[in-house]
């Protein structure tokens, strides 16, 4: 699966158009590596002008070798033509699993459509994303009153109480309505694993929708990070959120809306801390509503821990 996400980005604001912009496309890229990979970068002049002293940088991940690191390009692009630079690109053997591999070429130039630069990137993937949020699950977040031991939510034994998750309307498999979307709470049995520690793990999920929101909380009060939606058209929403700390933060702490709180939580030796609430939230990441998703990708901060995702339209 490949994907690309050009987008023109102008070092200084067009003077002519807010619309006419140099465009820049960067080729499908073989990483069936060890081997040379030929990659060809194409520039659009949209403006008004003709184009001059073209240059294009190109790079790729960190460590791969490119040949040339900048190609220039001779003469004029006239207003509406396009100029194709080649690159080569010392590809490694590829590992075992999931990988995303990103691209970029950055255009220099004068005239065109005023900006000076644009750039593109192109997102490439080794392997596929897993199949779902459950196939992801690291974690033991929820445990019966009559048998504790096997949680661990907070790196120091403790989870939330199945009981008394079930008093707040959270059971197994139930639907959660939050910030606009239908979301199901984790099918499992208590004591078994039932949520994600993030930690960059790139998650199927398809369908439309105005935001992507997420069902969980923070170990810590430093339960923060990014999300990055990919879309099936090659093109990436990335958006920050957070949790607040399952307790004692504030419920709006990072933004979050507060969606169940528990009294007390499981702790090694059994129930406990009774009168403290242990909570769930909810929070969203803007999406581009007419495009199809294709997978997410989740923050790499195992302090923030999400039972359910899904899409609001």
């Amino acid at each position: 699966m490949t994907v690309s996400a050009p987008a023109a980005v102008g070092a200084e604001p067009a003077p002519e158009s807010s619309t006419a912009r140099t465009e820049v496309s960067i080729s499908p890229i073989s990483l069936d590596g060890p081997a040379i990979s030929t990659v060809k970068v194409t520039v659009k002049n949209a403006g008004p002008k003709p184009m001059r002293s073209l240059k294009v940088a190109f790079t790729g991940p960190v460590g791969w070798a490119v040949q040339p690191s900048v190609a220039a390009v001779s003469g004029s692009v006239a207003q509406g033509a396009t100029a194709a630079t080649e690159f080569r690109i010392q590809v490694p053997e590829q590992r075992p699993g999931f990988a995303l591999r990103t691209f970029t070429a950055t255009a220099t130039y004068t005239g065109g459509d005023g900006a000076g630069s644009a750039t593109a990137t192109r997102t490439q993937t080794n392997g596929a994303p897993l199949a779902n949020l459950a196939a992801a699950y690291n974690n033991v977040g929820i445990t019966d009153e009559g048998n504790t031991a096997p949680g661990d939510y907070d790196g120091e034994g403790n989870s939330f109480s199945a009981q008394k998750l079930a008093a707040a309307g959270l059971t197994p498999g139930g639907r959660v309505e939050a910030l606009g979307a239908e979301l199901t709470w984790p099918d499992v049995t208590p004591g078994t694993k039932d949520n994600v520690a993030s930690a960059g793990q790139a998650i199927a999920l398809s369908g439309k929708g105005g935001m992507l929101v997420l069902l969980g909380s923070g170990v810590t009060s430093a339960a923060t990070g990014t999300a990055t939606v990919y879309y099936t058209d090659g093109t990436s929403t990335r958006g920050s959120f957070g949790f607040p700390n399952w307790s004692f933060d504030p419920a709006d702490a990072h933004g979050a809306t507060l969606v169940a709180s528990t009294d007390g939580r499981n702790r090694p030796d059994g129930y406990g801390n009774a009168g403290i609430a242990y909570r769930i939230f909810a929070h969203s990441v803007p999406l581009d509503a007419a495009k199809q998703v294709e997978f997410v990708v989740l923050p790499s901060n195992r302090n923030v821990h999400v039972f359910a995702m899904a899409l609001a339209p």
